[in-house]
């Protein structure tokens, strides 16, 4: 099993983690990876699904708003969440050319489960792993994420996996991280789960670690890159609510060194485990059980913490890469005293 941060001793923030401090310690949440990671021959790529439950997701959609830190990508999907407030597939992560190569495999998916959709709205978050992988050749099929799909589950390995296989972070290599944090709301425990695919640009700051290299290849990326962020919680929260919780949570990124520049692509989505039924149109969950806009603050914290340890456990789980189009290295990182 790769390394994390708190094998190393960085600890984000004095918040309680889930028993995994990963994304699937939110209840009926499973990740599902398919890398392709051929070096050789420049391929260093590969695609990640996030399912918010096991059932079908276009009956039975969750609440779910996107938050837009720098729009400088290719997001599909993001405008009907937006408007209607709910996730009807689960949500895929690719490269960037192959982002309509997997929005199909989450369509071909969700028209084989369910033979009522007439439309279908996939939604794929995307990075640009162009410095180590041939991402011209566009190598990620519709049937890889439909694979992923098939396999998502409690597990979730970080580093050069899926979507992050190429993924990059301030010079060094990057990928998928995950990390979690459980909340006390009235007496009753929620958890908030992150999942992040680093592609950042900026210059590495992280809070409570003393720097020991310089990155082998330019710090700012020429301002070019990208996050995708993936948060879910099993607390009732509302789209509005949602939205919040997605905007907070780029704030735990910049804590590691982001400004968000003008080419960086920096998305993020949430979503509520608490279902909604197709069938009626009819919230499970009347409004007045949401919770209370003056009562998010933990959710909001959470958020902010399981983002800044996520990205630091993407680098730490993170291997280096070379390959024929260029090289990411692992940043050095020592063992806290």
């Amino acid at each position: 099993m790769a390394q994390r941060a708190r094998d190393l001793g960085l600890v984000i923030g004095g918040g309680e983690t889930g028993p995994r401090n990963a994304i699937t310690d939110v209840a009926g949440v499973t990740v599902g990876h398919v890398t392709r990671s051929e070096p050789d021959q420049g391929i260093q790529t590969g695609v990640t699904v996030i399912k918010p439950h096991s059932g079908n997701l276009y009956s039975q959609p969750v609440p779910a708003m996107v938050h837009v830190g720098n729009g400088f990508g290719k997001f599909i999907g993001l405008s009907q969440v937006c408007e209607l407030g709910e996730l009807e597939t689960p949500i895929a992560i690719t490269n960037t050319l192959n982002a309509p190569q997997a929005a199909s495999g989450l369509i071909e998916q969700t028209l084989a489960e369910s033979s009522e959709a007439l439309s279908v709205n996939p939604v794929v978050g995307e990075i640009n792993d162009g410095k180590v992988n041939a991402i011209r050749e566009r190598v990620v099929a519709p049937g890889d994420t439909q694979h992923a799909w098939f396999n998502a589950s409690e597990l979730c390995p970080e580093g050069n996996v899926g979507a992050g296989t190429g993924g990059e972070a301030y010079g060094w290599k990057g990928g998928v991280g995950t990390a979690s944090r459980v909340v006390d709301l009235e007496g009753v425990p929620y958890t908030v789960g992150m999942l992040t695919v680093t592609n950042l640009p900026g210059q590495f700051a992280p809070r409570g670690i003393a720097l020991v290299g310089e990155p082998p290849t330019a710090s700012s990326s020429g301002g070019k890159g990208s996050i995708i962020m993936v948060i879910a919680t099993d607390a009732p929260v509302c789209p509005g609510n949602l939205g919040r919780m997605a905007s907070r949570s780029l704030l735990g990124v910049a804590r590691t060194g982001t400004i968000m520049p003008n080419g960086s692509g920096d998305y993020a989505i949430a979503f509520s485990t608490k279902r909604r039924e197709r069938a009626n149109d009819q919230a499970l969950l009347k409004p007045s059980a949401h919770v209370a806009n003056q009562a998010m603050d933990p959710l909001f914290e959470a958020s902010v913490e399981a983002a800044e340890e996520a990205v630091l456990n993407a680098m730490v789980a993170a291997e280096t890469v070379e390959t024929p189009i260029g090289t990411l290295r692992r940043y050095p990182f020592e063992p806290m005293g």
